[in-house]
C-alpha cells in the first residue's frame, strides 16, 4: 500500500491514499493490480479504471471510455427530479453511462425511463445500469431512435450535452481531454451547438407542462442557452447552485401544435 500511494502521489493524484485503497478493493489479484494501477498512471480517469462512479447517493457502472457524470450534475438530476412521480416517462438524451436516467429512478421507483446516446459503447453501459430500474437505452442521434409512441408523452427530457466551447477543450485537465470521447465535451463553437438541436426537438416530445433540462456554463452562456430555449416556444430559465457551482437551463413546454419529423 505505501508504495502504491508512493506511486499514484508522483503521477499527480492529489488523493492518493484514497485512490490506492479504491484500486486495492476493485483488483482481485495482483496482477490486475499492476494493471489498473498502470492504467491511472497514464492518465486514465479513476472512475474508468474502477469501474464504478459514485452519483447522487448510488454507484453507476462505467466503462472505458465513457463519460464520467460530474459531481455537480447532480443539481440537474435535483431539479428535475422535483418535477416527477413514479408514474412519469423520462428521456435521457446524450446519456452517456445513463447515470441521470438511474439517478431519477432511484428517486422515484416505477419511472419509465428511456436513454439514448449515439455512441454504442456508451448505449451498451447504459443499458446495463438502467436494467436494474426497469429502464432501456437504445443508440442514435439524439431523439432519432426514440420509439415514435413517446411523441407527445415525455414527462422530463434531461440533456447533458456536451458545452464547452471547441477552443477551450484544449484547457480542459487531461483526464477529460484525453480518455473521454471529444464528442461528449465539445459543443461547438459557443458549446451550445446540440443543445439548440435539443431545444428543437423537445416540444414533439414532451407532453404540455413537461419539461426539457440542460447543464450549461454560468453566466454569458447560460443566457444564451436560455434564449435557445425560448426560441423554441419553451417557457425558459436558469437555475444556479453557487455551492456546486452548478448551472441547469430548462424549459417547460406549455403545449400547442408540436413539429413531426417525416
Amino acid at each position: 500500500m505505501p508504495d502504491l500511494v508512493t506511486r499514484l502521489s508522483a503521477a499527480g493524484c492529489v488523493f492518493a491514499e484514497d485512490e490506492a485503497a479504491l484500486l486495492e478493493a476493485a483488483a482481485r489479484s495482483p496482477e490486475e493490480l499492476e494493471a489498473l494501477t498502470l492504467r491511472r498512471i497514464a492518465g486514465e480517469p479513476l472512475e474508468q479504471v474502477v469501474g464504478w462512479v459514485a452519483f447522487d447517493g448510488g454507484r453507476v457502472a462505467l466503462d472505458a471510455g465513457v463519460f464520467v457524470p460530474r459531481q455537480r450534475t447532480a443539481y440537474l438530476v435535483e431539479l428535475a427530479a422535483q418535477r416527477l412521480t413514479p408514474a412519469s416517462t423520462v428521456v435521457d438524451l446524450c446519456c452517456g453511462s445513463g447515470a441521470l436516467g438511474l439517478a431519477l429512478a432511484r428517486r422515484h421507483p416505477g419511472l419509465t425511463v428511456v436513454a439514448a446516446d449515439v455512441d454504442p459503447v456508451a448505449v451498451a453501459c447504459a443499458a446495463r445500469n438502467l436494467a436494474a430500474v426497469g429502464g432501456t437505452a437504445v443508440a442514435g442521434d439524439l431523439d432519432a431512435p426514440l420509439p415514435d409512441a413517446l411523441r407527445g408523452r415525455v414527462d422530463v427530457i434531461v440533456a447533458n450535452v456536451p458545452y464547452v466551447p471547441t477552443d477551450a477543450v484544449a484547457l480542459m485537465p487531461p483526464e477529460s481531454r484525453d480518455h473521454e470521447p471529444r464528442g461528449t465535451v465539445d459543443g461547438g463553437a459557443d458549446g451550445l451547438d446540440l443543445l439548440r438541436r435539443v431545444a428543437a426537438l423537445a416540444p414533439a416530445w414532451l407532453r404540455p407542462g413537461g419539461t426539457v433540462l440542460s447543464e450549461v456554463a454560468e453566466g454569458a452562456q447560460a443566457e444564451t442557452a436560455r434564449t435557445a430555449y425560448a426560441a423554441a416556444g419553451l417557457d425558459a430559465r436558469v437555475d444556479h447552485d453557487p455551492e456546486r457551482e452548478a448551472t441547469v437551463v430548462s424549459g417547460r413546454w406549455p403545449g400547442g401544435a408540436t413539429p413531426r419529423r417525416g
